[in-house]
C-alpha cells in the first residue's frame, strides 16, 4: 500500500503541463549559442531543441578534455617552471 502512495506522490511532482514544458524548452534553446541554435521562425519540436542542446554539450566536453590534454603537456614540459597564469593560459589556448 505504500508504493501505492508512493508512486502517485512521486507522479503528481513530476508532472508538468504543456505550458511549463514549452517554457523549459524555450529557455533550454535561448541558452545555446547563436551559431549552435538555428534561427527558428515556427514551431519546432521539443526533442530538436533537446537534442541539440545535447551535441552542444557534447562538444564542450570534447573541448574540455582537449584543454585538458594541453594543459597536461604544458605542465609536463621541461620549462614550465618560469610561467606564470597569464603566459600558461595563453600557451593552452594557442595549441
Amino acid at each position: 500500500m505504500s508504493s501505492r502512495r508512493r508512486s502517485s506522490s512521486s507522479s503528481s511532482a513530476s508532472s508538468f503541463t504543456e505550458e511549463e514544458i514549452n517554457a523549459l524548452v524555450n529557455k533550454l534553446q535561448a541558452l545555446l549559442p547563436a551559431s549552435t541554435s538555428r534561427s527558428y521562425t515556427n514551431k519546432v519540436a521539443a526533442s530538436e531543441i533537446v537534442e541539440e542542446t545535447c551535441n552542444y554539450i557534447k562538444r564542450l566536453h570534447r573541448e574540455v578534455d582537449g584543454l585538458c590534454e594541453r594543459l597536461s603537456q604544458i605542465l609536463s614540459s621541461n620549462d614550465t617552471t618560469n610561467l606564470d597564469l597569464e603566459t600558461l593560459i595563453r600557451n593552452l589556448l594557442q595549441q
